[in-house]
């Protein structure tokens, strides 16, 4: 069996160093902890300077060129000169424990390592090329780190590689973000999509299909990595938190919450991609049947919503807006089909939802859509309004709805996603995606020099690699909750695009 690739990828870390100028001594250190640190593994030496580190259903396969001796913690500790043109070689692969526990068996040499380092930068290299010629050096690389959060051999995109890193430092806002959003990973696929990486999308589809069963009433707002459904959240007591924020959370109750715009965001995706020429299967329509079906039927209910309250249920305009979406689409869909069965029942649910949204979510003395409805509060989501064609983006009343999110949610050009209590204690700092979701919307509105404003003072918030977290303290701007955050880039990506298409147009 070939290793590397899609279908059997090495789970493996390899780390290089490389002595360009000089030389410098380094002090280093492998502190391998299992079981989020509860447990210290057993650690072999073998030849040729191999280790391995067991500890329950985990097991460490350490090589490579470092010359390194166990240490008296649980630990491989070295020194190391390294010279002008020297270089050294670190690989961590991951093995099932009893595969192991009596040899490492086959360990690669350097020269392997080498070559799969080379093979992997080929890789990324090959896959950026397809990526538009026009995106910018910070737009290529926000479109790599979606493509890092993806899980290739089933499709699914992840909202962060961490957990619990706190949205407010010494608080309870700390959450478990290693799963996969339907709502995010299609923000995800569309972006990419946009940007000519279209694999990612039917990737996607299919493992939404595959772990709801092609069901609506088995959908869940989010899923593991492999499709996973249960996703119970356990607090480690015995663990400080990041900064001393406490709870440390593994899995995210979440997955339980109602929250009706899921629906929405995955029909619109099947239309998207009827857009580009793919039509849905027969047993996919199907399915987008049974969604739009179940929309018709849940739409009046209260949910969550996007922000995942953990208070009551609210009527969220949102989410009512993509319920809207979610049949707007299907009558798209079937009309391009030619399936007449559903349209007619389709359409007078549209227009009730709609009815029901200017209605009820519109507050008619500022002359704004609001949070929630008969509610006189704002929410950075009402910005994504637009995107799914509910308003267009110059109509007088989203401007007006922008302005206000601005001045009510704003702190200088960064956006919070609202002020309203949410079940939790305490506060939380600025919210990047909305801040890119206020930047495309002045640009789409035509206020251009606004839009770059917001978007320049939100972009500088990255790290030096330019990653985004997903939120930045108001004070500061430091880094805040898991990291790095998917939906800040890809709400960055589509920033961008607006700007420049923006630039582009004629007056």
């Amino acid at each position: 069996m070939r290793e590397g690739g899609r279908q059997h990828p090495r789970r493996q870390l390899l780390r290089t160093i490389e002595g360009v100028k000089g030389s410098v001594e380094l002090e280093i250190g492998i502190v391998p902890r299992l079981e989020y640190g509860a447990v210290k593994p057993w650690i072999s030496s073998y030849p040729d300077g191999v280790f391995t580190a067991l500890g329950g259903h985990t097991g460490l396969v350490v090589s490579g060129t470092i010359p390194l001796i166990i240490g008296p913690d649980h630990d491989l500790t070295g020194v190391l000169r390294v010279d002008q043109r020297e270089s050294y070689v670190l690989s961590i692969e991951f093995a099932r424990p009893e595969t192991v526990d009596e040899g490492p068996g086959d360990v690669a040499d350097r020269k392997e390592l080498q070559r799969r380092i080379e093979e992997t930068v080929a890789w990324w290299e090959r896959w950026s090329d397809k990526i538009d010629r026009q995106a910018s050096d910070s737009e290529i690389r926000s479109a790599i780190v979606l493509k890092a959060l993806s899980n290739a051999p089933t499709g699914a995109f992840v909202a962060a590689p961490t957990t619990s890193l706190p949205e407010a430092v010494g608080g309870e806002r700390n959450w478990d973000y290693r799963y996969s959003w339907v709502r995010d990973s299609v923000f995800s696929v569309e972006a990419l999509a946009d940007l000519g990486c279209e694999a990612e999308a039917e990737g996607f589809r299919r493992f939404i299909e595959r772990s709801a069963a092609g069901s609506a009433a088995e959908l869940q707002l989010m899923y593991g990595v492999g499709g996973e459904t249960r996703l119970d959240e356990v607090h480690l007591d015995d663990l400080e938190g990041y900064r001393q924020s406490r709870p440390v959370r593994v899995g995210n109750s979440a997955y339980r919450q109602t929250q009706l715009d899921v629906y929405g965001y995955l029909v619109d995706l099947a239309w998207s991609w009827q857009l580009r020429g793919r039509t849905p299967s027969n047993h996919y329509w199907e399915f987008l049947v049974d969604l739009v079906d179940t929309v018709c039927a849940r739409w009046e209910e209260p949910d969550k919503g996007i922000w995942e309250i953990r208070g009551e249920p609210e009527h969220f305009v949102h989410s009512k807006v993509m319920c809207w979406a979610a049949v707007d689409r299907g009558i798209r869909l079937a009309e391009a089909a030619a399936k007449t069965d559903p349209v007619e029942r389709w359409r007078t649910v549209r227009e009730d939802i709609r009815a029901a949204i200017e209605r009820r979510g519109y507050d008619t003395e500022r002359g704004i859509f609001v949070r929630s409805f008969e509610s006189e509060a704002l929410d950075a989501a009402l910005l994504l309004l637009p995107v799914f064609g509910f308003v267009r983006w110059d109509d007088p009343r989203m401007m007006r709805t922008a302005s206000a999110i601005h001045t009510e949610l704003g702190a200088g050009h960064l956006v919070r996603r609202y002020l309203t209590g949410d079940g939790l204690e305490g506060s939380e700092g600025a919210f990047l995606a909305c801040s890119f979701w206020l930047a495309r919307c002045y640009a789409r509105q035509g206020r251009v020099e606004e839009a770059k404003e917001v978007f320049e003072l939100t972009a500088s918030t990255s790290n030096d690699l330019g990653l985004f977290s997903e939120e930045a303290e108001l004070e500061t701007g430091a880094s805040l909750g898991n990291f790095p955050q998917a939906l800040s880039h890809l709400a960055h990506l589509t920033a961008m695009r607006a700007i420049r298409d923006a630039g582009n147009r004629r007056p």
